[in-house]
């Protein structure tokens, strides 16, 4: 087989485009296995199968990005109304699995998205998307139990995750890759406003309408993205896949690997979040149950999409790559950082620094400012300089300087520490999420764009859900064994049993101001360690990242919304 391109070019900080006949001259020159050049390569390349006007194209992204702006909206509106919907039910202990119930939903179906865009097409796959994200949430405003609930919410994120993933794969087929980085910065742009503007929008809603109105007022966004998506979508794949009927693009869905997938992502996260919400014992039958289980679909979901699955929904050959390999664990790693800090910076303020909910949501106003920043000025250097890898290590490095900062604040901080010392972390992980999704894109086959693009969120999603709830185990252990050492006597009953009120001390900050003074400071002083424990970890996955960049390739791309097709070898 001849040398692949990626092959022939071991310097990972080579542009992305750089002059043609110097890159045709180099190619050639390194290919001992081949004399074909850039030159003649772009002279066979075949001709664009999507062309769309300037028009057509601002009423697509409307569509696709009104979706994505609704998804990032939905969540924080969610977020907020936890407390509300759980008085309304009158259970308050099940309040958190709305949210669990969501992100596993996500998690485990944001992978089959890849495939089914190009089963159903860009078209068919986010309206399915939209139809299980819209029907959960109108199920959810209509919701009569906390279960039907639950259920509803697990509905729409069958959707929510193919929402994001499919408007990130139909943008790729119609934006020249050197400018596509930009417009992933404009969609985390919306993502980053809707997200800002869910907590405050939902707390209103609900104090005005009540909270079934935030899931309601939803839909008339829905209809519009679903409209315009159905009406001005239409994006054509390569004939070989066109020309296909519909029972052999069936066959085409993985249904044991999806399966499979679904059992070991899905027993991981509920495992994990068990444990987390639930403060099970590790050694609980049911937290070990399940992620043995875990390990077990693990298993037999790589033997299927290795020995069995005709058309894998997450193909090993690609996992097996360099570039994809490492692009996904760096936005895992850089996920569940990212996550952890969003949870419990407010935790912070709120537990350590006795402020309100408002001022301590508040504080992570610099860090939502820079996360649009970030993945814009990424997109904008990735188009001026067509390169990659080095914005890709800065960028890294400034969530880790991001995370020891914060793991440095102490009674004495000062009051600019506290609220900039969070902006590079969101900067940095914007600029690396935008630049890994184009090496990613980058890396691979333009028939494997879909997958990969599934591949990229899924570990995401992943991490974003792992860094909630490991975080908040390893939050709750340290924080339990702080109080002990702390709280004698009489009042340390209420801290050792298992009693209600020993609950509120570590789930409830409300609680800590109304403590007697020597408690109070025992409180203060126990979430400010657990959280420093915390803080610590951030950093130190926030390197592991950075580590996960280095080995990432920056491969030469013509300036061409589709890209020339060389043959890569197998790995």
């Amino acid at each position: 087989m001849p040398p692949s391109f990626r092959e022939s070019e071991p310097d990972e900080t080579r542009p992305l485009l750089g002059n043609d006949r110097a890159d045709a001259a180099s190619y050639t020159s390194s290919s001992s296995g081949t004399q074909r050049s850039l030159a003649s390569a772009s002279a066979s390349e075949p001709p664009a199968l999507n062309k769309i006007s300037r028009t057509d194209l601002a009423w697509v992204l409307a569509g696709l990005w009104s979706a994505v702006f609704l998804g990032a909206l939905d969540g924080t509106i969610v977020a907020t109304l936890l407390s509300p919907i759980g008085s309304y039910f009158n259970e308050s202990n099940r309040s958190s699995y709305i949210g669990t119930s969501y992100l596993l939903s996500v998690c485990c179906f944001t992978p089959l998205y890849g495939r089914l865009s190009d089963i159903l097409g860009r078209k068919g796959a986010m309206l399915l998307a939209l139809s299980f994200f819209g029907s959960g949430t109108l199920l959810c405003g209509l919701a009569p139990s906390m279960d039907a609930l639950i259920a509803a919410r697990a509905l729409a994120g069958m959707g929510g995750g193919g929402v994001m993933t499919v408007s990130s794969v139909a943008v790729t087929d119609l934006i020249p890759l050197r400018q596509r980085g930009l417009y992933q910065g404009m969609t985390n742009i919306l993502f980053g406003l809707g997200a800002g503007l869910g907590g405050p929008l939902g707390g209103w809603m609900n104090d005005a309408l009540g909270w079934r109105s935030a899931f309601l007022l939803q839909m008339p966004i829905l209809v519009f993205s679903y409209i315009l998506v159905a009406l001005k979508v239409s994006i054509k794949l390569p004939d070989e896949v066109e020309s296909q009927p519909l029972h052999a693009k069936l066959r085409r869905i993985d249904v044991l690997g999806s399966f499979t997938l679904v059992g070991t992502v899905g027993c991981l996260l509920l495992g994990l979040s068990l444990k987390s919400t639930e403060e099970l014992p590790w050694t609980h039958p049911v937290v070990w149950g399940l992620l043995l289980a875990s390990v077990v679909f693990a298993v037999l979901f790589i033997w299927v999409e290795t020995r069995y699955a005709p058309y894998p929904v997450m193909p090993m050959r690609l996992i097996k790559q360099r570039t994809p390999l490492f692009v996904s664990l760096s936005n895992f790693f850089g996920s569940v950082a990212a996550f952890s800090m969003i949870y419990n910076v407010p935790l912070y303020f709120s537990a350590v620094r006795l402020n309100s909910s408002t001022d301590a949501g508040l504080h992570l106003l610099p860090h939502s400012v820079a996360i649009s920043t970030g993945s814009v000025f990424a997109g904008w250097v990735m188009r001026r300089t067509g390169r990659l890898y080095n914005l890709t290590l800065f960028s890294c490095l400034l969530t880790v300087l991001a995370a020891t900062l914060v793991a440095m604040w102490n009674e004495s901080s000062a009051a600019f520490h506290l609220w900039l010392d969070v902006a590079p972390q969101g900067f940095g992980m914007a600029s690396v999420i935008t630049t890994t999704l184009i090496a990613m894109i980058a890396s691979v086959t333009r028939e494997d764009i879909a997958v990969a693009t599934g591949i990229t969120y899924l570990f995401r999603t992943t991490g974003q859900v792992i860094g909630v709830s490991l975080s908040g185990a390893l939050l709750q252990t340290v924080l339990t064994a702080k109080l002990r050492e702390r709280i004698h006597g009489p009042d340390a009953v209420s801290v050792h049993s298992d009693s209600t009120h020993a609950r509120a001390y570590r789930h409830s900050t409300t609680i800590i101001p109304t403590l007697a003074p020597e408690l109070r400071q025992a409180a203060v002083d126990s979430y400010a360690d657990a959280l420093h424990v915390v803080f610590i970890c951030q950093a130190v996955i926030n390197f592991m990242c950075f580590l996960c960049c280095l080995p990432i390739q920056e491969n030469p791309l013509p300036c061409v919304s589709q890209r020339v097709s060389l043959p890569r070898a197998r790995s």
